[in-house]
C-alpha cells in the first residue's frame, strides 16, 4: 500500500497523540467524555465487548492485551437460501379452522392449525456469525493503565495500556464510505503481532492474499432443510511501517518488528436480494479493498466519524450530572439501582442512537433481533426480525431521534415483504394483497412459523406499514408517500378479504389470530379478533385512506376501507376494569398474569387510538391493565412500558421503570439489553420511552414535557424532531419549562400543548420561534 507524504504524517501525527494519551493515562488516568463508554479492564464476555458498525459489516471488540479478538459480523451471512414456507394444505383447512374458533374450541382448532396451516419448515433461517479475526502479540504482558473505550461520537473503539515500559494503542473503526472495518496498531516500542482469520461455519478455507494479506471463503450452512447457498469472504490486507510480515503454515500473517500497522478487513456474501444469491464476494471483496487500500488510516477514520457525526449530533441530551457519572461505565450500571446517576440514562439515549446509526444505514439490511451484531451459528430466536413487536421498536427512536434516514433498510424489508407476502396471501388464504406474520429472515418468508400458539397472527405486515407512515408524516414528502402507498394498500387489502364476521357480535374480526404471545386460559392462544389486531386494522385503513385522500387516488377502495373499518370490533373494559385483550373477557383467566406483551395497549403506544385527554375511560382501563401486569418484564418488554406509562403522563412510573431497565439485570456491561439474552429492541425502545417523557407529537400537535420525571429537575435537549418537518429544542428548570425553540422546516400550523395549556401558531420555514411558559398562559 502506497501513501502520499501528506497521509503519511497524518498517520504519525495521530499515533503520537494516541501515544501520548495513553502515556498520559498511566500517569493518571481520567475519565473520558460524556459519550463515551469506558472500562479498565478487557471484557470477559461477548456482552463486555464493544460493537462498531457501518450498517453492513459489525465487529465486537475485546480489548485484549496479549489477545485482541474482534468477533465478525456481514449483515447479509444468514443460513439457508431463496424458500417458500407455505404450507400447501392451509388454504382447503382454513375455513374448518375458523369455524372451531368461532365455536369455541380452540385447543381442537389449534392442533388442526399446527398440523395444517404453519409453515414448512416451522422455523425460519437464523442470522449468523461470519468469524473472528484474532490478532496475538508475542512477548506482551501485564498490562498497567489499562483503558479500553467506545467513543459515540466518533464511532472509535480504542484500547490503550502501558506493558514492559511499552505504551500501546489499538483503534478501529467501521467505515461506511470505504464499507471496511479498519484497525490501527501503534506502540513506543517495537510491535510484533501474529494475525489469523477463524470461523466457525463450516467448509471455509485461509489463504494467503498477496505478500501482506489473508483471505477467507466459505459457503453458508443449512437450517431446518433448507440447504445453504450463499457464499462469503473475509478479505484482510495489512499496512506495515517499519517492520516486515510473512505468511505461517497455519495460515496466519506473522508481522515483526513494526512500528505501527493498520488493517483493513472487507467482507461480503453472494447475496443481491431476497431471491438472488449470484453475486461474487470474493471479487466483491477484492474491488472493496482496491478502493480503500491507498487511504490511510487517519483518512479513513476521519471521514467515518464525519459520515456518523452528521447523524449522531443532530441530536444533544443533557439530564445533568454527579459524580457518579466519573466512574467506569459497568461499574455505572452496577451502582445504578442505589445511586443518582442521570448522565447515564442520557448516555444509554445516545448509545441507542449510536446502534442504530451503526446497524441500520440506507442501503443495508434492517436491525434485527440483536441489531447487527451476533456470536453464533444458532442465536436465540434466530436473531431474526420478530415483527409482533421486536423490529417495530427498534425503530421507534428513528424518526423524532433525527435518524430518519436509519429507517430506510426497514422500508426495503416492506417491499420485499409485499413481494413474498403476496404469494403468501393467494396460496394460504385465496386473498389479494399480501400479509406477513409474527417473523421473518433474510429470505423474507411471510408464513406463520414456531407452532399455531405463537405464530398464527397475521398482522405483522400491517403494524409495518405503519412505520411507513410515519416516516411520511415526520417529513411530509408526498413523492415518497405515492412509493409506499401501493404497500399500504395492498396490506389493507388482504384484510378486506379475510376479515371475518364473528357470529356473536357481528363485527368484523380477525380469524385465525392472536394477541402475541399471550395464552387465554380457555384452550390456547389462537383466538378471533384480539384487541391488538383490531386497532392495528384501525391503523392501518385511517392511514390508507389519509394517504388515498393526500394522493387523490382509489375512491372505491377508501369506500371498502372505511366500511371495514366502521364494523370492526370495539374496545371493550374487562370486569377487572382493564383493557380486554381478547373479545370475550378471559385476561383474569389467563395463566400468565405479567405476561411480558401487552399487545392489547397498542392503541395507547405506539398508536394514539388512546388518550388521557380523548378518550379517558379507554386509558383508565390501560393503565389497569398495566398495574395487573407489572412494571418488570423482559428487556424490550420493560422498555415498552416505559413508553406506556409516559403516554399516560405519568413520568416518576415512567423514569422507576427506566431505572430498572439500566440496572444490571436488564442491562449488560456493554450497555446491551438483556431479555436475557441480548436483544437490542430493549436499547431502542428505552431510547424512545426517554424521548415520550420529554416530547411527543401527533399530526400537527407537538407535547412539551409531557411525562417529565421529578429525577430530571433540570435539562435541556436540542434537535429532538416533531411530525410535520420541525425540530425541537427544550430547556428546562426546577421541573418546568425554560423555553422550548421550533426550527420548522416546513411551515404550517401547529399547536404546542405545555401541561393545561396550548398555543396554536402558523410557522414559516427556515424561522424559528421561541416560546417561553408565559405563552401558554
Amino acid at each position: 500500500m502506497s501513501l502520499s507524504r501528506r497521509e503519511t504524517m497524518m498517520a504519525m501525527a495521530a499515533g503520537t497523540a494516541a501515544l501520548a494519551a495513553a502515556r498520559r493515562a498511566d500517569a493518571e488516568p481520567a475519565a473520558p467524555h460524556p459519550l463515551t463508554l469506558w472500562y479498565r479492564q478487557p471484557a470477559a464476555t461477548w456482552t463486555e465487548a464493544l460493537p462498531i458498525g457501518n450498517g453492513r459489516l459489525g465487529a465486537m471488540l475485546f480489548g485484549g492485551v496479549a489477545r485482541e479478538r474482534l468477533q465478525l459480523n456481514e449483515g447479509t451471512l444468514w443460513a439457508g437460501q431463496p424458500y417458500d414456507p407455505v404450507n400447501p394444505e392451509a388454504k382447503a383447512n382454513l375455513p374448518q379452522v375458523r369455524a372451531l374458533i368461532f365455536a369455541g374450541r380452540i385447543a381442537e382448532a389449534e392442533a388442526l392449525a399446527d398440523k395444517t396451516l404453519m409453515a414448512k419448515p416451522l422455523a425460519q433461517m437464523p442470522y449468523q456469525t461470519l468469524g473472528d479475526l484474532i490478532l496475538d502479540f508475542p512477548g506482551v504482558g501485564q498490562a498497567t493503565a489499562y483503558h479500553r473505550e467506545l467513543d459515540l461520537d466518533s464511532a472509535t473503539a480504542t484500547t490503550r495500556f502501558t506493558a514492559g515500559g511499552v505504551a500501546h494503542v489499538r483503534q478501529a473503526i467501521a467505515s461506511p464510505a470505504d464499507n471496511v472495518i479498519a484497525v490501527h496498531l501503534s506502540s513506543t516500542g517495537r510491535l510484533d503481532v501474529d494475525i489469523s482469520l477463524r470461523s466457525s461455519q463450516s467448509g471455509v478455507q485461509v489463504a494467503a492474499d498477496g505478500a501482506n494479506g489473508l483471505l477467507l471463503t466459505g459457503r453458508n450452512g443449512a437450517s431446518k432443510g433448507i440447504d445453504g447457498n450463499l457464499r462469503f469472504a473475509a478479505r484482510l490486507a495489512a499496512r506495515v511501517e517499519g517492520g516486515h510480515a510473512t505468511h505461517s503454515a497455519d495460515g496466519s500473517l506473522s508481522i515483526r518488528g513494526a512500528k505501527s500497522v493498520t488493517l483493513l478487513l472487507a467482507m461480503a456474501t453472494g447475496f443481491r436480494r431476497f431471491d438472488d444469491v449470484g453475486g461474487d464476494p470474493v471479487a466483491g471483496t477484492a474491488a472493496t479493498l482496491a478502493r480503500a487500500r491507498g487511504r490511510s488510516f487517519s483518512t479513513i477514520a476521519a471521514d467515518a466519524a464525519d459520515a456518523h457525526r452528521r447523524l449522531f449530533r443532530r441530536v444533544t441530551l443533557d439530564l445533568g450530572s454527579t459524580p457518579a457519572a466519573q466512574l467506569p461505565t459497568d461499574r455505572r450500571i452496577a451502582d445504578s439501582q442505589t445511586s443518582d446517576d442521570p448522565a447515564l440514562a442520557a448516555l444509554y439515549f445516545h448509545y441507542a442512537r449510536y446502534l442504530l446509526i451503526c446497524s441500520s444505514r440506507p442501503g443495508g439490511q434492517p436491525a434485527n433481533l440483536q441489531g447487527l451484531w451476533n456470536d453464533s451459528l444458532n442465536p436465540p430466536w434466530g436473531s431474526k426480525y420478530t415483527i409482533n413487536i421486536n423490529t417495530q421498536m427498534n425503530y421507534w427512536p428513528a424518526e423524532p431521534a433525527a435518524l430518519g434516514e436509519c429507517v430506510a433498510p426497514l422500508m426495503e424489508m416492506v417491499r420485499d415483504l409485499a413481494v413474498t407476502g403476496e404469494r403468501t396471501a393467494r396460496s394460504m388464504y385465496g386473498a389479494r394483497g399480501w400479509v406477513a406474520h409474527h417473523n421473518t429472515d433474510l429470505w423474507r418468508a411471510t408464513a406463520p412459523i414456531d407452532g399455531a400458539q405463537f405464530g398464527l397472527w397475521p398482522t405483522g405486515g400491517a403494524w409495518l406499514c405503519m412505520h411507513l407512515w410515519d416516516h411520511y408524516d415526520y417529513h411530509r414528502d408526498r413523492a415518497y408517500l405515492a412509493s409506499v402507498y401501493p404497500l399500504m394498500a395492498g396490506a389493507a387489502r388482504f384484510f378486506l378479504d379475510t376479515l371475518q364476521r364473528d357470529p356473536a357480535s357481528g363485527f368484523l374480526v380477525t380469524n385465525p389470530s392472536m394477541s402475541p404471545e399471550n395464552p387465554h386460559g380457555h384452550g390456547g392462544t389462537i383466538c378471533a379478533g384480539p384487541t391488538m389486531d383490531m386497532a392495528i386494522l384501525r391503523d392501518l385503513f385511517t392511514r390508507t385512506m389519509e394517504a388515498a385522500a393526500i394522493l387523490d387516488r382509489d375512491a372505491s377502495l377508501v369506500a371498502e376501507m372505511r366500511a371495514a373499518r366502521d364494523r370492526l370490533a370495539p374496545y371493550r373494559i374487562g370486569r377487572q376494569g382493564q383493557l380486554q385483550e381478547w373479545q370475550q373477557d378471559w385476561d383474569a383467566d389467563a395463566p400468565e398474569q405479567n405476561h411480558r406483551h401487552v399487545s392489547h395497549l397498542y392503541g395507547l403506544h405506539p398508536s394514539r387510538q388512546i388518550t388521557p385527554d380523548g378518550t379517558p375511560a379507554l386509558a383508565a382501563a390501560a393503565r389497569r391493565t398495566l398495574e395487573i401486569r407489572g412494571d418488570r418484564a423482559t428487556g424490550w418488554a420493560t422498555a415498552w412500558r416505559i413508553n406506556l406509562w409516559a403516554r399516560l403522563r405519568e413520568g416518576d412510573r415512567a423514569h422507576d421503570i427506566l431505572r430498572f431497565l439500566l440496572g444490571p439485570e436488564r442491562t449488560y456491561p456493554n450497555m446491551f439489553d438483556a431479555h436475557p439474552p441480548f436483544q437490542i429492541d430493549g436499547n431502542f425502545g428505552g431510547a424512545a420511552g426517554i424521548v415520550e417523557m420529554l416530547m411527543d407529537s401527533h399530526g400537527d400537535i407537538i407535547d412539551l414535557l409531557p411525562a417529565l420525571p421529578r429525577a430530571w429537575p433540570a435539562g435541556r435537549v436540542a434537535g429532538l424532531r416533531a411530525r410535520g418537518r420541525c425540530a425541537v429544542d427544550l430547556h428546562w428548570r426546577e421541573g418546568r419549562l425554560d423555553r422550548a425553540i421550533l426550527r420548522p422546516e416546513l411551515g404550517g400550523p401547529r399547536t404546542l400543548r405545555l401541561g393545561a395549556g396550548s398555543r396554536t401558531l402558523v410557522l414559516k420555514a427556515g424561522t424559528p420561534v421561541t416560546l417561553t411558559p408565559k405563552d401558554f398562559a
